[in-house]
């Protein structure tokens, strides 16, 4: 069997709600989840020669730090995309205080090493209440606090899908936010001028899903990244075409791996996400969850 790369996971965050389920299922060696398309239902191996690599999508890895230790000496290689954006509780009603979010990213860093953390100041939402300037302000504070705890930055704009729309109009009518979908010359303007503020704190900046801003010092992110994984592995051993790149969406730029995920369990509370479709739909989810079970939702009967 080739040996995987698992994604945990773009549809949830497991590290900060469900890490003893992740962690029972390394104990048994495998996981289950449900196909997004088709409904079937697929199995992979957690076992330490079967994993390439682990790559963590999180906003709070702190119930799974205690943890890491153990997997890097089990022979888990793994980092972590951490997302810090530090908006308004308008945006992300149920998300960690800034200034908590920066500590952990450093715990983390202090833990894993720099080298398996990447920072995500993502989706940029541009808004009354979040303008262009906001985040110029914004991101220059967290990237000051987080300087030599990590040496990248991700980026990207917020599509405006369905989901992501329904977020925006509650926002508008609770709170009197208007939201707007910017141009290709005014997102330019914004990652080029956060291109800059990241290279003085130390950091490559590159833009996720999002080709047009490519280029003068912005790279192409790779989320999931065989080239990361190749630099954290002791022999940097991968065969040449074993992974193929396999985006998820347009412009995605990631290598292939396996979700162990599922939607709409993420109670952060965040109205932009994609993989939500409202914060009680996934604290029903989450009070359903049986954290020895396989699969990390199943759906009742």
């Amino acid at each position: 069997m080739a040996r995987r790369i698992i994604s945990a996971s773009r549809r949830t965050d497991i590290p900060a709600f469900y890490a003893r389920w992740f962690l029972r299922r390394i104990e048994a060696g495998f996981a289950e989840w449900i196909r997004p398309f088709g409904g079937g239902i697929d199995r992979v191996s957690l076992r330490p020669e079967d994993t390439l690599a682990i790559v963590f999508w999180t906003r709070n890895p702190a119930p799974l730090l205690p943890a890491l230790g153990d997997l890097r000496a089990a022979g888990y290689v793994f980092y972590v995309l951490f997302t810090i954006t530090g908006y308004p509780k308008a945006l992300e009603s149920h998300g960690l205080p800034l200034d908590l979010s920066i500590r952990r990213l450093r715990d983390l860093a202090a833990r894993a090493g720099p080298e398996r953390v990447i920072w995500r100041y993502d989706p940029i939402v541009v808004s009354t209440a979040t303008p262009p300037a906001y985040h110029l302000a914004r991101f220059d504070e967290i990237a000051g606090a987080i300087e030599g705890a990590t040496a990248r930055a991700v980026i990207s704009f917020a599509d405006f899908y369905g989901k992501t729309r329904a977020g925006f109009d509650r926002a508008s009518m609770e709170h009197g936010i208007t939201f707007r979908d910017p141009g290709r010359e005014e997102r330019r303007e914004i990652a080029l001028q956060l291109r800059d503020i990241a290279a003085r704190r130390w950091m490559s900046l590159s833009a996720c899903c999002e080709d047009d801003l490519v280029g003068e010092g912005i790279g192409k992110a790779h989320c999931v990244d065989i080239d990361i994984v190749r630099s954290l592995l002791p022999d940097g051993g991968i065969d040449e075409g074993t992974f193929a790149r396999r985006p998820t969406r347009e412009g995605c730029g990631c290598t292939e791996s396996i979700d162990i995920g599922a939607y709409d369990t993420c109670p952060a509370g965040c109205i932009y996400c994609y993989a939500t479709r409202s914060r009680a739909a996934a604290l029903a989810r989450l009070r359903e969850h049986d954290p020895a079970d396989a699969m990390l939702w199943r759906p009742p009967g």
